[in-house]
C-alpha cells in the first residue's frame, strides 16, 4: 500500500524556505501484531487545514473526519507500510524506516524537503530532518501521522473481523492484559510479530 514554543530540534528549520514540504509520521511501531503504517504529506498553503494536531491527541471521529478532508485538500499524499513479515525480517525500526521511505517515494509529486517525526530518518533522495514532536507542532506532519492511523486503526478493525477473540478493534494490537491473556489461551495467528517477545514466548515449544 503506497499514502507552542519551538523545540531544540527545530531551531535551525526555515519553514518558510521556498518549495515543497512534505511531513512523514508512521503508526504501529509498538503494537504485537501487524503492518507498520507510515504516511508522506504535503499540504496546499491555500487550503489550510483547521485542527490539525497529534493524532494520538485527537478522538478517533475527529482523525476520521480530518482524514478525508486531509486526502481532498492536500496537494499530495501517500500511505504505505512494511509489513510484519519485514518488520520480523529487519526489526522494527529499520522496517518503519522502510515504510516512511515508500511513502516519500510514493508521492505523485516530489518535495523539496521531507520533515519527519522523531528522531531518525529514513534513507531518501531529498533533504530531511528529523523533529522530535513534530506531529504536535508542524502541520504537515500532524497530517500525516493522522493518515497513518486512521489506516492503521482500520486495518485492525479488518483483523478483529478475522480474529474476534483478540480484541483488536479495542487494543489495536497493543500488548494489553486483555491482548497477552488472549495470546496465551489462543496463541498467536498470523499477524503477531514472530520477532516480539510476547509473541515468541507462546511459539516456543
Amino acid at each position: 500500500m503506497p499514502s507552542g514554543a519551538c523545540l531544540p530540534e527545530q531551531a535551525t528549520l526555515d519553514f518558510s524556505a521556498p518549495g515543497l514540504v512534505a511531513g512523514v509520521d508512521e503508526a504501529g511501531r509498538g503494537p504485537l501484531a501487524g503492518p507498520v503504517v507510515a504516511a508522506a504529506v504535503v499540504l496546499d498553503p491555500a487550503r489550510p487545514i483547521a485542527g490539525l494536531a497529534d493524532s494520538k491527541a485527537l478522538s478517533a471521529a475527529r482523525r476520521e473526519a480530518l482524514f478525508t478532508q486531509i486526502q481532498a485538500q492536500a496537494l499530495c499524499f501517500c500511505i504505505a507500510q512494511a509489513s510484519r513479515e519485514e518488520i520480523d525480517r529487519l526489526n522494527i525500526l529499520q522496517a518503519t524506516l522502510l515504510a516512511m521511505r515508500r511513502a516519500v517515494e510514493g508521492l505523485a509529486t516530489q518535495p523539496a524537503r521531507v520533515l519527519v517525526d522523531g528522531n531518525r530518518l529514513p534513507r531518501l533522495a531529498i533533504p530531511a530532518e528529523a523533529i522530535v514532536r513534530g506531529d504536535a507542532t508542524v502541520a504537515a506532519i500532524s497530517a500525516a501521522s493522522i493518515l497513518a492511523k486512521v489506516t492503521r486503526d482500520r486495518w485492525c478493525a479488518g483483523l478483529h473481523a478475522r480474529y474476534p477473540h483478540y480484541g483488536f478493534d479495542r487494543h489495536k494490537g497493543y500488548g494489553t492484559a486483555e491482548h497477552l491473556a488472549a495470546l496465551q489461551e489462543y496463541g498467536a495467528c498470523p499477524e503477531h510479530r514472530r520477532s516480539f517477545a510476547p509473541v515468541a514466548r507462546v511459539l516456543e515449544p
